[in-house]
């Protein structure tokens, strides 16, 4: 796998940005691009000894980054945290940051009264990048 779960988030190289504007609705509530996350990529892994291999290293890079203690089997399928009848990563389903954004029916938190809020500014000390592309959205909404 190599790259950490933070830079395989998206970044300069982002292939969900077109001309200069982000297109949000490829972001996660939070920030985060669901179609760069290791989890999401394993999901779509069609080889099965492959699938495993980055299962394992993503239940790692869990527990070192964010102090989560993840063991592969924990690692499940994940379709993005916005969808609406596919699989979801455990963990996304039990975040208080999406739960938050569907109950206000936001597209994301960008477009919240209350950015950015406690909740967002806990987990934007684990990943900077996604305060910086919430900004982003927010920045094209004036």
């Amino acid at each position: 796998m190599g790259a950490s779960i933070k830079e395989s988030r998206g970044g300069a190289d982002n292939p969900f940005q077109k001309k200069g504007k982000q297109v949000s609705e490829m972001m996660a509530y939070c920030g985060l691009v669901c179609q760069t996350c290791p989890i999401y990529l394993a999901t779509r892994e069609e080889n099965k000894e492959e699938q495993a291999r980055r299962r394992v290293e993503i239940a790692r890079l869990c527990r070192e980054q964010y102090g989560m203690n993840y063991e592969p089997a924990d690692i499940t399928d994940c379709d993005g945290c916005r969808t609406e009848e596919g699989r979801l990563f455990s963990a996304c389903q039990n975040c208080a940051i999406r739960r938050c954004a569907r109950q206000k029916g936001l597209e994301n938190c960008a477009h919240c009264t209350d950015y950015v809020c406690g909740k967002l500014e806990a987990f934007f000390a684990t990943d900077p990048t996604a305060k910086t592309r919430l900004d982003a959205v927010r920045s094209s909404m004036a």
